[in-house]
């Protein structure tokens, strides 16, 4: 019999879910709700939390599921990600050399938000999670085959469009 406990198996999932929730919606507001939502909604399951495989695996779907419905909801689809310091680039660099590297972090994270929101869920989980296909693909309600698709189809997108935009400017 499993031993679940809130504050040591769910609580601990908190910056993963939001990371998820931001990703989904692109807003820092709608992620913290949401994942205060997905916690309420998994203490109100905790009746049922032996009978879960991976307490994990349902946190994230909870939340996945969430958000989707919330920017189904608002229809803010083409809203972008709100300026976020990134950690700065070592201190012997130029000036013009750390704002290259700050506008080459804003592009790909603009470029990651630009994929459709199932290729962008499949990058986030595993990329930025590191979470295995297999529980991808169970989170996601997908085959492992349509996971590896849409993370080779998201890296192959971005890579693309970033090489374009290095090449030729903006």
């Amino acid at each position: 019999m499993k031993n679940i406990s809130f504050r040591n198996d769910v609580l601990p999932l908190k910056d993963a879910l939001y990371r998820l929730a931001l990703r989904i919606t692109l807003s820092h507001e709608e992620a913290q709700d949401i994942v205060q939502d997905t916690l309420i909604k998994v203490w109100d399951k905790r009746e049922s939390w032996n009978e879960i495989e991976s307490i994990e695996a349902f946190s994230i779907t909870i939340c996945r599921n969430l958000a989707l419905d919330r920017i189904k909801k608002h229809d803010n689809l083409n809203d972008s990600l709100e300026e976020r310091q990134t950690e700065s680039p070592d201190t012997s660099s130029t000036p013009f050399e750390d704002t290259l590297q700050q506008d080459r972090i804003e592009l790909v994270r603009n470029l990651v938000n630009a994929l459709p929101e199932k290729q962008r869920s499949c990058m986030q989980l595993r990329d930025f999670e590191g979470k295995p296909y297999k529980e991808i693909a169970k989170i996601l309600g997908i085959s492992e085959e349509q996971v590896k698709v849409n993370i080779f189809r998201a890296r192959q997108t971005v890579k693309e469009r970033f090489q374009k935009y290095d090449n030729y400017g903006l």
